[in-house]
């Protein structure tokens, strides 16, 4: 106890302050509870839903769950990003990139991996959750916002991959990854997921979401250049210090983000929207062309294609779309 009171002395000398006050201070405070330390009360008060359908809660609910399960992916890959010593030539910083060790790397990955297992099992409640009947009549409530909206997904692929993959695919080909973080962001992929189907504009969703996020979102893609998991792992490679585990990790991470993901998505929408009188196809909300926008097989999303045969490519998500639209 001696030992651990002159340390906390020390501690505070460093800083110039007084151990005393501090264990004044100590004597004086409350226990600290699980309901505080958590603000359980402040966080059952966020679900404010729009209709008196009760499953409109469940709803809400889930994509809160979804958005926090996102912020602690976007913790960790600020975490990978950030760890490590900065890539120097004869003592020049260059840009974001950093040095990583790589078991801190597949940590990492490991938790992420994680954290999308979670979220992709999570999601037969909105599938077989609901009572489709409400979903139907309560959406219409919601417009127009969208899932299409979450600032936080869009994050994390942009963290996870050079930005030219996440061009969009009838551009890619032709788009150069030599221009700016600005001008790549303009032809994402998703800018297109929300053109409406019959003006073949964008949609309030769209126009929404670009005023309030767009600045923020290209400062992060500044940030994330050379600072990327495809990134690290180049770092890596040409340090000779890539194994098969990590190889392993990377592809399961873009497979989990880049096709379960969305497919759980799509396997909700063809509950919810695609209408059993001869195959009606209902907007998504938002007016998104949700079909084509969440489908791995016509967007071909890839975070690491050099990972992957030519053949593995031209089958991307491919299986998992035809289990849905076309069940044995």
């Amino acid at each position: 106890m001696e030992d651990k009171i002159e340390r906390l002395k020390k501690k505070y000398d460093l800083t110039g302050q007084k151990l005393d006050s501090y264990l004044e201070g100590l004597l004086l405070s409350n226990y600290l509870s699980y309901w505080e330390y958590i603000h359980l009360d402040t966080l059952l008060s966020l679900q404010t839903p729009k209709t008196d359908f009760p499953d409109e809660k469940i709803f809400v609910i889930y994509h809160q769950i979804t958005e926090l399960y996102f912020n602690l992916c976007i913790h960790e890959l600020e975490q990978i990003s950030v760890n490590g010593i900065n890539v120097t030539d004869n003592g020049r910083i260059l840009g974001n990139n950093k040095i990583i060790d790589i078991d801190y790397f597949k940590s990492r990955l490991k938790r992420l991996n994680s954290y999308f297992d979670s979220l992709i099992q999570s999601f037969d409640i909105m599938i077989e959750g609901m009572d489709h009947d409400q979903f139907t009549k309560f959406r219409m409530a919601l417009l127009p916002a969208s899932g299409f909206q979450s600032a936080q997904y869009r994050k994390i692929e942009i963290a996870s991959t050079n930005l030219i993959n996440l061009v969009d695919k009838e551009e890619r080909d032709q788009t150069v990854d030599d221009l700016s973080v600005s001008e790549l962001f303009q032809k994402l992929y998703w800018k297109k997921g929300a053109i409406d189907l019959k003006t073949n504009k964008k949609t309030y969703t769209l126009k929404q979401f670009e005023k309030k996020y767009s600045s923020d979102l290209i400062q992060w893609a500044e940030k994330f250049e050379g600072a990327n998991l495809w990134s690290k792992y180049e770092d890596l490679k040409k340090r000779n210090l890539v194994d098969q585990e990590l190889v392993k990790l990377l592809k399961a991470f873009d497979d989990k983000v880049n096709v379960s993901w969305p497919m759980s998505h799509l396997k909700s929408a063809a509950r919810y929207l695609q209408q059993k009188n001869k195959g009606k196809v209902t907007e998504a909300t938002g007016g998104t062309n949700w079909k084509k926008y969440l489908s791995p097989r016509f967007q071909k999303r890839i975070f690491y294609p050099s990972l992957y045969t030519k053949q593995e490519i031209d089958d991307w998500g491919k299986n998992y779309v035809k289990s849905i639209f076309n069940p044995k």
